[in-house]
């Protein structure tokens, strides 16, 4: 295969890929050494990735040529692995200077799962420390003065600069959500606990989701089969009745991403959707700060042996955060769960009239400067009630960054989400202006 030939491959979705494996119009090696080469190409400049491993990820696909059976639905295709998820093969360092010299024993559930389905394991990408505040070195592809959103920093990144199809995130307020919208691809929080958390190093274990990151909408529902088992994804067989939220934070969004939320709506409903307003007012608009004293609290629980062995390695930012989840009161903490209990009892109402929330993924593009991954507003809420989201990019704004929308289903919803956004980017995303720019 030409080097051409070998960076065409490096642009195909998985699904894609995987189909034409499949046929014997490419191989699961081409395909691994177009990634590789466009990853080891762009990481200087990125710093995507916590540890490549282009040797053992193009070994892997060699083994899997010469198999005479496809040994899964996503036979072939390399994947990159958050860092704060376990591998047996390669160092988990959770995005903290403490694990610099950790190594596994064992792959996280997910991570096993996917390579039991052919998935090719590419390296870790860069994650916050803990899958928390204080940011990565990644930057954002499409402008290296912004941040890719965070937590799942690396991931976002490499999965917009066509480095590898698909990506592992984790989502405790907005890390699944807001890094796709920053980054301008497709993400998919599932319901809370679908997919299986073993091998995950824990932030808040009643908020902690991990998320799939990639650029089609069809690529995430494949993958989620694989570790699901879940349905393959099918378009609505009626007409989608959709639910426009602006939220009670609608002032904190920009003018480009309100904008672009609305034109959104306006395209789906000319497409045949059924389009009207949805608030969720009252006890919802405290929902948020909850979710804040339920991640610092469960938080600084879960890293109780790090602030009690290696305090002085923690950062002064994810300490601040860890202490003010300490000091916390208990009855605090579990009036802020029975807040999501009772928000969650509410949403019933609402789901009898809309099939899916439509809402903003993030306050507009991604900032400048690398100090701060950005405001997780606007997914807090469904992560906290644990509802499945799938964020679609849709515009791009003034500075000629990634702007979208969520798609947000009733929890268990999962397949039927991604059915509707099957539909919705048929809808939308042919006019988002940035689909080849970093191409």
């Amino acid at each position: 295969m030409s080097g051409a030939q070998r960076g065409d491959a490096a642009h195909l979705g998985a699904a894609e890929a995987v189909r034409r494996i499949a046929r014997g119009e490419l191989s699961a090696q081409a395909l691994a050494e177009a990634c590789v080469a466009r990853a080891t190409a762009h990481e200087a400049q990125l710093h995507a990735w916590a540890h490549l491993a282009p040797e053992a990820v193009i070994a892997q696909a060699r083994a899997l040529d010469a198999q005479t059976t496809p040994k899964g639905v996503l036979h072939g295709v390399p994947v990159a692995v958050k860092d704060i998820l376990d591998t047996a093969d390669l160092p988990s360092r959770y995005g903290s200077p403490i694990y610099a010299q950790h190594q596994p024993l064992a792959d996280a559930a997910c991570v096993a799962q996917t390579r039991a389905a052919g998935g090719l394991v590419m390296g870790k990408t860069h994650t916050t420390e803990f899958a928390s505040i204080h940011p990565a070195p990644t930057v954002n592809p499409h402008r290296a003065g912004h941040t890719p959103g965070g937590s799942s920093s690396g991931s976002a990144a490499a999965v917009a600069d066509f480095q590898v199809p698909l990506a592992f995130a984790t989502q405790t307020a907005g890390s699944t959500i807001r890094p796709a919208a920053f980054c301008g691809v497709v993400g998919y929080k599932p319901s809370f606990n679908r997919i299986n958390r073993a091998g995950l190093k824990f932030s808040a274990e009643s908020l902690d989701t991990i998320g799939l990151l990639a650029r089609h909408v069809e690529d995430v529902a494949l993958w989620a089969q694989a570790l699901i088992g879940q349905a393959p994804a099918a378009l609505p067989v009626a007409p989608l009745r959709v639910g426009l939220h602006r939220t009670a934070l609608w002032g904190q969004a920009s003018d480009s991403a309100q904008q672009a939320l609305l034109d959104a709506a306006q395209r789906l409903q000319a497409a045949g959707a059924s389009v009207s307003d949805v608030s969720l007012d009252g006890d919802f608009t405290t929902l948020y700060e909850a979710q804040g004293v339920v991640m610092r609290c469960e938080t600084a629980r879960a890293t109780a042996w790090e602030m009690a062995h290696r305090r002085s390695q923690l950062s002064g930012e994810f300490l601040r955060r860890l202490e003010q989840g300490m000091a916390t009161p208990h009855s605090q903490y579990l009036e802020a769960l029975a807040l999501t209990r009772h928000c969650s009892a509410q949403l019933e109402a609402t789901w009898q009239h809309c099939d899916v929330l439509l809402s903003l993924s993030a306050p507009g593009e991604a900032p400048e400067g690398l100090h701060s991954t950005g405001d997780s507003v606007f997914n807090r809420n469904w992560t906290s009630l644990g509802l499945p989201c799938v964020h679609l990019p849709t515009a791009a704004g003034p500075q000629g960054l990634p702007l979208g929308v969520q798609l947000i289903g009733p929890l268990g919803s999962d397949v039927a989400l991604l059915g509707a956004a099957l539909w919705a980017e048929s809808v939308l995303v042919p006019h988002y202006p940035l689909r080849d720019h970093l191409r």
